[in-house]
């Protein structure tokens, strides 16, 4: 994001069973940035369909305030997408998510499905990342169609595909992770880390989120309510940051034209402007929701 770019919060990014109508109804009042209301693996086979209803209802309803509410479809290729896919368009949600995207030519070809059935063009496409095969190719693939906003890494599928296992630091899958915050970066498009899965381990979660807000993230999906607090204030700048993008922001003005400016002994130039314009921006974007 540059300096004058509008920052969208994505802090937190929080599933919900479509199936569910209570999570729906709570799902208002919760202080996410975003929802994703789920059609595909918090669903029974047998439930979706009266999920869908749910979900597009809730999304074409305008009850969630602030919220970015989008719609994740079931997958290419299952017996559900093409239906999903029709009348998640209809509702015109923020975002529809699209599990195991695998290729650009993915990518442009949900955007021509989304585009016949209409879609309404604030309607962006979400792709999540989950196998090797996306994350190799993932410059192509963030890259593929201005309509694809946001890739979401499906961290557990990926670590399922790689055959590798769950271990506190993630070191298996590192450089995956790089590999699609540099590939979103270069595309100029949001990325968001996985889940994590023990919701009793807030010690556990708040190190993953302090670990994906230094990998560069945008945010992190989560799984349950109770992560929702510590996501926000892991991703959000501290008062601290504030005031040093205060301070350098006022000592560069201050020192325009003299060649060398310096703030807190540090040595300021255009790239620290840049930084400290953006942790500003995003504080005010945070500020404003609260």
């Amino acid at each position: 994001m540059s300096a004058t770019d509008a920052y969208t919060p994505r802090r937190s990014v929080l599933y919900m069973p479509s199936s569910n109508e209570r999570a729906l109804e709570k799902a208002k009042s919760l202080p996410v940035d975003g929802l994703i209301l789920d059609l595909e693996d918090a669903v029974a086979p047998d439930a979706k369909a009266t999920a869908r209803g749910n979900a597009c209802a809730a999304a074409a309803s305008g009850d969630y305030g602030h919220r970015e509410v989008t719609i994740r479809v079931n997958g290419l290729g299952t017996e559900w997408h093409d239906d999903d896919l029709a009348a998640a368009c209809a509702a015109g949600p923020d975002g529809i998510v699209v599990p195991k995207v695998g290729s650009a030519d993915e990518v442009r070809s949900l955007v021509t499905a989304m585009e016949r059935h209409g879609a309404p063009d604030t309607t962006r496409l979400w792709a999540m990342v989950e196998t090797p095969g996306a994350v190799l190719g993932a410059a192509e693939l963030a890259a593929a169609h201005e309509r694809l906003a946001v890739l979401v890494l499906g961290t557990n599928d990926l670590v399922k595909e790689l055959q590798a296992r769950f271990v506190p630091g993630r070191a298996p899958i590192l450089t995956a992770l790089s590999h699609v915050v540099l590939a979103a970066r270069a595309a100029g498009v949001a990325v968001l880390d996985g889940v994590y899965n023990d919701v009793k381990d807030l010690d556990g979660f708040e190190d993953e989120c302090r670990q994906g807000r230094d990998l560069g993230f945008d945010g992190k999906t989560l799984i349950h309510p109770g992560q929702v607090e510590a996501c926000n204030a892991t991703f959000a700048p501290s008062e601290d940051e504030v005031e040093d993008a205060r301070g350098l922001l006022a000592a560069w003005e201050e020192g325009a034209g003299s060649g060398v400016v310096t703030h807190e002994g540090r040595m300021v130039e255009n790239l620290h402007v840049e930084v400290a314009r953006r942790v500003l921006a995003t504080h005010e974007a945070v500020r404003a929701r609260s």
